[in-house]
């Protein structure tokens, strides 16, 4: 009896091995069968490119896809407001569908930011400062000036804005440069007769600088006359002087001088060497 049960039991045992091994062999089988459908493993699209559009349109296009999106904002001052900056993930990338996406779009208001100090850095340095800070490098004009290439004044809409003013971004800023002492020459103007107000308009737009010299009380000084001048506007030859941009003219005012006494001075200039830009007896 006792040979016979153990010939059972063995019996048993194998068999239930086999049944225990057919049974995982099932399951195994059914599991990675229906993995795909447990993980939607066939339910996978490509990302689109929505880079560039109209946010509407780029959230009804990945809306149309099940995605659900959701939206931040960023400011570029270049690009249309509302346009798509950025996405996540990445166009060309295979995802599950109904997963969330992210886009940046550009925003309608341009947030504020603080002016830059630009005041005597070049102008490869201010141009990169105010690309930093979102702002764009607008006209520049150039002034005699030692600091030859150095920013000297900063505007925004015609106005000089200070460093630290809240401006918004995106905004142009024009920059007046440096110009050196300046190498073009030009004919001295004529300053003589000419009213204080016009004399002053008239060597500003020329690039020169001048030095005021009065003489009697002025009792009105832009009506006041300008009766001499150094460098005189004609040499001793009776040929046009010459002078470059920076450079520095003697302006002498009187508020009533007489005609005789600006006719002088002019005929006086005629036969004179003024080199050393001293006016003959004013």
């Amino acid at each position: 009896m006792k040979f016979k049960f153990d010939r059972d039991t063995r019996r048993s045992f194998w068999f239930n091995l086999v049944v225990v091994l057919l049974l995982g062999s099932v399951l195994y089988a059914m599991f990675f069968v229906s993995l795909g459908w447990i993980t939607h493993h066939s339910e996978h699209v490509v990302m689109p490119n929505v880079l560039g559009q109209d946010m509407n349109t780029a959230i009804k296009q990945m809306e149309d896809m099940t995605f659900e999106v959701i939206v931040d904002s960023a400011y570029e001052p270049k690009i249309k407001p509302l346009t798509v900056l950025k996405q996540i993930p990445d166009s060309g990338s295979v995802v599950k569908k109904n997963r969330t996406v992210f886009i940046t779009v550009n925003k309608i208001q341009p947030p504020l930011t603080p002016m830059p100090n630009l005041i005597s850095l070049s102008y490869r340095s201010a141009e990169m400062i105010l690309k930093n800070n979102k702002l764009i490098p607008g006209d520049t004009t150039y002034k005699p000036d030692i600091a030859q290439g150095a920013v000297l004044q900063q505007s925004y809409k015609g106005i000089e804005v200070k460093p630290g003013q809240m401006i918004p971004q995106g905004s142009r800023i024009n920059m007046v440069l440096g110009d050196g002492l300046g190498n073009t020459e030009f004919n001295v103007p004529d300053l003589i007769g000419m009213s204080y107000e016009e004399g002053i308009a008239n060597i500003m737009g020329t690039g020169l600088q001048y030095n005021i010299i009065t003489e009697g009380d002025i009792t009105d000084t832009p009506t006041a006359i300008i009766y001499n001048q150094a460098p005189s506007a004609m040499n001793e030859l009776g040929s046009a002087n010459r002078i470059k941009e920076g450079d520095i003219v003697d302006i002498f005012v009187k508020q009533n001088p007489t005609d005789g006494e600006m006719d002088n001075n002019r005929k006086n200039h005629k036969g004179v060497n003024n080199k050393d830009n001293k006016p003959p007896n004013p």
